[in-house]
């Protein structure tokens, strides 16, 4: 087990806090997979002729920690709809954190993906590609040197970590970031972040991944087979805070989105010239209000800040959970089929029961027609081909709601009338709208 996940519980124990208040309120080229293929999903269709393999062309970058292999292989070519089509059902999957430890939940949830059609968002945490002993390379804004509410790596968790990315990365699944040291809150949390601030917390986040073989001293090690300049364009910041800050640096430093926002199940828009994909508010099974798309929140509402509640209700907890995001599944794909943004940890909390539940759900939902489970890349590349006033229109229609006239008559509409502003409000020009 890494030295990182010894400390980890005490790092997402803060953060529940911080969460919990939200969630009780309420390149070659690539291919598209064949239908079957473990990246079509149940909604695939036939492919274009096989790229040449990852590895036939490998060029080592700087100290050999990373790569450049061809493009990225087991990821589909996002096309646009046609008039009249009704949009596909996107889910994201994705994982706050992610490196493997004694746990192999990184490898597990890897092996899920590959048996239901389901590619996913690994946010890789910096510092789990940094030794314990090497610590004082790190330094967070507003931090002594060294300091690190989740700890740091060691050497059999780096290469077991570097393992998984590798492996993960040529499945077709995207490697994100959740930045290094996950501080939280008003005392130099990553919310009271300069912009200068986040900058230097995002290249170290890099230059950790780009120079993992040195700093560790496992230099025998196969690179990563990706450029990491290259393939970080997605972010969900910790406790889901400091996100307007973050979001000023990163458009300047080759990001595309972020999911570090709240929101309903309704379609994303751009931001800060980001796409803005937040973590969604969705059912709490048998509770008046609903909680927000993570394993993290379910836990708060149900045992507050304790990991391993009351055993005998771990079973009912998973289910909970899993039922909700199946209810939050259905409004969408039979309503306005928004993309469905789920987050995660890999944790052990309350038994293990939320892996289950997440599981499960991947099962369930993975496998149906018109469903493509995809890494945020994937949905953001489809985003950015869409004509613009398609998504508006989607936009129009609220949370499990499906056009009343049917998919081919609502796709077929010219471009969504701007919603009336409320009496006495300023007008919104198209542009604004859209950047809000």
């Amino acid at each position: 087990m890494m030295a990182a996940s010894k400390k980890i519980a005490g790092g997402l124990v803060a953060t529940a806090l911080a969460l919990g208040v939200a969630g009780c309120s309420s390149s070659e080229p690539a291919r598209r997979p064949a239908a079957g293929h473990p990246g079509a999903g149940a909604g695939g269709r036939p492919g274009a002729p096989a790229a040449p393999a990852p590895g036939s062309v490998l060029r080592l970058i700087g100290d050999g920690s990373t790569s450049y292999t061809g493009g990225q292989p087991n990821v589909a070519l996002p096309e646009k709809l046609k008039p009249g089509e009704k949009p596909p059902q996107f889910v994201v999957f994705s994982w706050d954190g992610a490196g493997e430890d004694s746990q192999k939940l990184f490898s597990h949830f890897r092996e899920v993906g590959k048996k239901y059609h389901a590619r996913m968002t690994y946010f890789l945490s910096g510092v789990y590609m940094l030794p314990e002993e090497k610590r004082d390379l790190y330094t967070a804004p507003q931090h002594d040197p060294g300091r690190s509410d989740i700890g740091f790596g060691d050497l059999q968790g780096i290469k077991d970590t570097a393992e998984q990315l590798r492996g993960a990365w040529l499945e077709g699944n995207e490697i994100g970031t959740h930045f290094n040291g996950h501080f939280c809150g008003p005392d130099g949390g990553v919310g009271t972040w300069s912009v200068e601030e986040w900058k230097s917390e995002i290249n170290q986040a890099k230059s950790f991944v780009k120079s993992w073989k040195t700093n560790s001293g496992l230099k025998e090690e196969k690179a990563l087979p990706f450029d990491y300049d290259k393939e970080l364009i997605g972010a969900r910041t910790p406790c889901l805070e400091g996100q307007k800050n973050f979001m000023r640096a990163a458009k300047t430093m080759g990001f595309r989105y972020d999911s570090s926002g709240i929101s309903k199940q309704v379609w994303p828009k751009r931001t800060e010239g980001l796409w803005d994909v937040p973590l969604q508010l969705v059912p709490m099974p048998g509770r008046a209000f609903e909680t927000l798309s993570m394993d993290y929140n379910y836990l708060v509402n149900q045992s507050g800040t304790t990991t391993q509640g009351d055993p005998s209700q771990h079973e009912y907890w998973g289910d909970q959970m899993r039922d909700g995001l199946l209810k939050a599944f259905d409004r969408t794909y039979r309503g306005n089929r928004a993309p469905l943004i789920i987050g995660n940890h890999f944790e052990s909390w309350n038994g293990g029961t939320y892996m289950r539940a997440v599981e499960e759900t991947i099962k369930s939902v993975c496998t149906q027609p018109e469903v493509r489970c995809v890494p945020f890349k994937e949905l953001v590349d489809w985003l950015d081909v869409q004509d613009p006033r398609t998504l508006e229109r989607l936009r129009t229609l609220d949370v499990g709601e499906a056009p009343k006239d049917g998919w081919p008559t609502f796709m077929t509409k010219g471009p969504a009338a701007p919603k009336p502003a409320a009496p006495g409000a300023p007008a919104v020009s198209r542009q604004e709208q859209e950047e809000g």
